[in-house]
């Protein structure tokens, strides 16, 4: 048994912490609609899940994952990036899942990057309700990523620590830059 669990693993367990039935909660990278599927578990029949991604192949692939577990009705799909949820989101929310980089098996050109990666955290962190958390997975190596995991990293350094706990984990002996977890939790 591993106890020290990769980043999305670590994600996918703190947010089964707190979200529960009924409540409003965000996928900002939809992908393959792993998060996605996980997240409408979570809300139940009375929840609400907004997922954004602005490959029309990843809502699509979303859409056959939600529909094949039966959990569609639970879920808005966003085909728009999700520096833009305010357009879509004007309510509080439990909690938002990134998984930066690109879409797995996808086009590697076609990526998140730094400037609307960090709009969408602070547009997540103005809706997070109280204790609400953010979990961003950093994934930066091979070809893609380097240059938004600084800016990022950088970035969350910057936020109120009078309201927001920020914690980063990372891998330090690991081989073939595995990904980083940043999770962001509101307490003021």
């Amino acid at each position: 048994m591993c106890i020290l669990k990769n980043s999305l693993v670590q994600s996918h367990e703190l947010i089964a912490r707190i979200v529960k039935e009924g409540d409003t909660v965000i996928d900002a990278t939809a992908g393959n609609g792993n998060d996605t599927a996980f997240l409408a578990k979570l809300v139940g029949e009375t929840g609400r899940v907004y997922s954004f991604d602005i490959q029309q192949q990843a809502i699509d692939k979303t859409r056959e994952k939600l529909y094949e577990l039966n959990l569609l009705e639970r879920v808005t799909l966003i085909n728009d990036g999700h520096e833009n949820l305010d357009k879509y989101i004007n309510t509080s929310v439990k909690a938002v899942m990134f998984n930066l980089g690109y879409l797995p098996k996808g086009d590697h050109g076609i990526c998140t990057k730094a400037p609307t990666t960090i709009q969408a955290v602070q547009k997540s962190m103005d809706r997070l309700a109280m204790n609400g958390l953010i979990t961003v997975v950093v994934y930066y190596g091979g070809d893609s990523g380097f240059e938004e995991k600084e800016q990022f990293l950088e970035y969350i350094a910057t936020i109120d620590c009078r309201h927001y706990t920020v914690m980063k984990t990372d891998f330090i002996n690991q081989v073939n830059c595995p990904p980083i977890l940043v999770c962001i939790e509101k307490y003021q």
